[in-house]
This record gives C-alpha cells, structure tokens and sequence, in this order.
C-alpha cells in the first residue's frame, strides 16, 4: 500500500502555502485575541477521574472511505456532549477527511467544551492559525515530522498555550515523545503508513510511556467497550479517543455510555 501519511503531508504543504499568502500572522493573532471561548483540554482529562472519552467528528477518512452521509456536525456534536464525552476532537484536513476548521469556530458557539483541532501540522503557522478558530489542543504526529519541526511547532503550541497530544505508533516514536514533558502522548493503533490496526498496540507502547507525567490515551480501532475494558484492564489507560465506531454506530449515545461507565 502506498505510504498515506507522505501523500497526506505532500497535499497539506501545498494547501498551506495557499493559505500563508493569504492570510498573515498578525490577521490570526486579532482574531484569536477576540474569542473568548477556550478551555483546557489537558486539565480536563487529567480532572476526570473515571474513563475520558474524546469523541470524534468526521465526515470521513481515506480508510473507511465516507462516514456520514448526512452530516452535521452540530448534531454530532450534541450526541456526543449529552451523553458524557470529555473532549472533542475535530477533523479539519479538508482533501482526505472532507473537515474544516469552520466547524471548531460552530461548535465551541454553542457547547462549552475543549476541543483537538485533529489535523496534519507540519508548520508553526498552523497553530495560530487552528486557535484563530477556537481549538484547545493541537496533534503533533512524530511519523509525519522531523526533530526540530517537532520541537518548533511543540514550542509554538506550549506558548500560545495550547495543549498538544504527541502521537505515536511505534516503539521508537514512543521513546522521542517522553521528551515532551507537558504533553498528552496519543498511542495511535493505525499504523499511519498502511492503515492498518491492532489494539495491541497500545498495550506494548505503554511499557514505554507509563511514566510520563501527562494522560495517555489509546487512539484509533477501538469498537466497543469490551475493547475500551481490555486496554483498560491490561494498562490502567483510562482515555480513548474514538472515531469511527461511535459514528457507524446505530446507537452512539449508548455506546458512549457503556464506554464511560467502564471503570465506575
């Protein structure tokens, strides 16, 4: 299978630098300056004491393919937060996952709720530019970039206090995550270059990120609360960032109950 990350990054350059011409530094900057609804999306996993759950939004994904044919994110959006969701995390890459930032800006004028502006970042330009709509975390995928593009766009996050899940798939993208003391570690069980997933993923990384300060979380493949219970019983993990499951499901409002209520 081709290598989807590279062709995701190759497009997200071209976009952005679409985007940088247009708009400036300094347009972001007054714009982030007048909205008034941010949060703390790190505290607010770290102050649940029961299972987080971090409810995904997505019309769809270059695996599974469409999701929702009649989306909408505001309805999605007020399933997941009735029914217990900690978090919120919001696709915004356009070409492959059909998302916008748009969505973070309709949601948080609404509901009072962190959310992860879930994207492809590669630059520091995108951290204004995912706040200037109203996100509360940011994704840093160590496979999608180098050191220093890491440690710059980690930096730029922390100062512009933002909170940052640093993700990884493997063992060695799990020992470089430990350097970021103040972020959230993702364990994505997608491995990003073939798509492909196991659960058990997330249990062999955690040997590796159990004693970091920040939550962990078991990303990605996650289908019900019998795998929820499973990382849960083998790690201790208690947030799961879940995507697909809840929105192919029939009934996500008691999939997200079931899932909550793991470890009560």
């Amino acid at each position: 299978m081709a290598n989807t990350l590279k062709e995701i990054i190759e497009d997200k350059k071209k976009t952005l630098d679409l985007i940088k011409k247009n708009t400036s530094i300094d347009f972001l900057e007054k714009k982030i300056k007048n909205l008034n609804f941010f949060y703390d999306f790190k505290k607010k996993i770290e102050n649940n004491k029961k299972i987080s759950l971090i409810s995904e939004i997505k019309k769809a994904s270059p695996s599974a393919g469409v999701l929702v044919k009649n989306f909408n994110h505001l309805d999605i959006a007020k399933i997941y937060i009735d029914n217990g969701s900690t978090c919120l995390s919001v696709l915004t890459e356009e070409n492959y996952f059909f998302g916008k930032l748009d969505y973070i800006t309709d949601i948080k004028s609404k509901f009072k709720i962190p959310i992860l502006a879930k994207d492809f970042f590669i630059d520091p330009y995108q951290i204004a530019l995912s706040k200037s709509y109203g996100c509360d975390c940011i994704l840093l995928i160590i496979a999608a970039l180098d050191k220093s593009q890491a440690n710059e766009i980690y930096d730029e996050a922390i100062k512009k206090n933002l909170s940052v899940i640093v993700e990884v798939h493997d063992q060695k993208e799990a020992e470089a995550a430990l350097e970021y003391k103040k972020a959230l570690i993702g364990i994505n069980n997608r491995n990003l270059k073939t798509l492909e997933i196991s659960i058990n993923n997330t249990i062999s990384i955690f040997e590796i990120v159990k004693y970091h300060k920040g939550p962990v979380i078991s990303e990605s493949g996650i289908k019900d609360e019998n795998d929820v219970k499973y990382i849960y019983d083998k790690t201790g993990i208690r947030n799961f960032l879940i995507g697909e499951s809840l929105l192919s499901s029939d009934n996500p409002a008691g999939l997200i109950k079931r899932i909550i209520q793991i470890n009560q």
